[in-house]
């Protein structure tokens, strides 16, 4: 790792400090060069919204529109959110689930992110840690960081689809271990875990009478074998706080409309001193914008399934395109087809290379010699590896893949090429 700090360090990133996705995509950015003609090739940020075959259904324009134009909702809500926002927020999650979740459980937050921020902030205790995959979502490690949490970190295992290391979760727990973060569907891996291994991972947490956090924001975005099967199944056996948002479903990230959802049928959080401390905390915090919480009813009800339909033909479209041209970029693999979300895990052979020394230096010299973005596996936990955005228009993902590969046709060793 101290190789990849440097190289890092020389593309101006301070590893000192908790590396985010945006900031070294930023970066990134900074390195494309200005005087090479080619368009820009973004296959790092999950946002479909750029492109115009991910587009957002006309129920949830009109849901807002509606809303604003009511002009009842310019006030502020609550805090905790509009109550008929967080009831049928609760409505649309208990269509999943085996027990009933009631507007009392949800809290909404601006986007998936402020709800990390929530959950960690509520576990948050002197000498208190807690469990994060890796690789995984950067954003638990710099929330842990402010909030003095201790990160110890498991594998996710990707000659078993991704699953998690449940040896790692049995060797890691402790009595101040607070909560295990499950992503599923997984970014930056694309898995789907199985209702089997889902209860495992139940079992496991209450074995170490330890909470889940769940973090279901690519919830739905399943096309493999498995289906989605939310970790609120198994709250009557173990405590799980489930953070969503409409972003990724709905293609509408910019809303920044989510929720912090106690998926809890024993009552664990109903507690008064823990819900009048979780009131308190929202007390402090912005939520979204009032007419965005007034349409969520309409969104969430009244969108048909033929819209989501067409999202998941279109993810399936651009994982086959993937798969397929992946395989013939040199020093590039991917163990494990994606079957959900939005992102995939490839791994890097640098020792094919020439001049690239780990997966910084060859996201760099890509964004610098062929104006095409990719995340390095650094950024969420795995050095070597890359991490590449599918959900794109499948022109600009092709195109993208084709340059990758002049890329590392041009830098492969020269014994390899013969």
């Amino acid at each position: 790792m101290a190789e990849s700090g440097s190289v890092l360090l020389n593309h101006g990133v301070d590893t000192g400090s908790t590396i985010t996705i945006k900031g070294i995509l930023s970066l990134l950015m900074q390195n494309i060069d200005e005087d090479d003609n080619k368009r820009v090739v973004s296959l790092g940020m999950g946002d479909p919204s750029a492109y115009s075959c991910f587009h957002t259904t006309h129920v949830a324009e009109e849901a807002v529109v509606d809303a604003i134009q009511s002009e009842k909702f310019n006030g502020y809500a609550p805090t905790v959110g509009l109550p008929q926002a967080r009831r049928a927020i609760a409505e649309y999650l208990s269509r999943d689930l085996p027990y009933k979740l009631s507007s009392d459980d949800v809290f909404i937050t601006c986007g998936c992110t402020q709800a990390i921020d929530v959950a960690l902030a509520m576990l948050a205790r002197p000498g208190a840690n807690i469990l994060l995959p890796r690789p995984g979502f950067p954003i638990y490690q710099l929330c842990a960081s402010f909030r003095h949490l201790e990160v110890r970190y498991f594998d996710l295992l990707p000659e078993k689809g991704w699953e998690v290391d449940l040896d790692a979760i049995e060797a890691l727990a402790d009595q101040n271990t607070v909560a295990l973060v499950v992503i599923n569907p997984g970014n930056p891996c694309g898995n789907v875990y199985s209702f089997e291994h889902l209860k495992k991972i139940a079992e496991t947490a209450k074995k170490h009478k330890i909470l889940v956090i769940a973090d279901e924001v690519y919830g739905h975005l399943a096309f493999g074998k498995n289906p989605f099967v939310p970790m609120g199944v198994f709250g009557s056996e173990v405590p799980v706080l489930t953070l969503g948002s409409i972003s990724k479903r709905w293609i509408v990230p910019g809303w920044r409309l989510g929720w912090f959802v106690t998926s809890d049928p024993n009552g664990t959080f109903r507690e008064p001193k823990t819900i009048e401390r979780i009131k308190k905390y929202f007390d402090i915090l912005g939520g979204p914008a009032t007419f965005i919480q007034a349409a969520v009813p309409n969104i969430l009800e009244k969108t048909d399934e033929a819209f989501f339909k067409k999202t998941i033909n279109l993810l399936k479209q651009t994982t086959d395109i993937f798969c397929d041209k992946i395989k013939e970029i040199p020093c590039v693999t991917c163990p494990h087809k994606p079957e959900g979300s939005m992102a995939v895990m490839v791994k890097l052979n640098i020792s094919l290379l020439e001049d690239i020394t780990d997966d910084i230096d060859f996201c760099f010299k890509l964004a610098k010699e062929e104006s095409v973005i990719i995340l390095p596996g650094t950024a969420v936990g795995l050095e070597n590896w890359i991490r590449i955005t599918f959900a794109v228009d499948p022109s600009f993902l092709e195109e993208g893949l084709r340059r990758m590969k002049s890329f590392c046709q041009r830098h492969v060793k020269q014994l390899q090429r013969y």
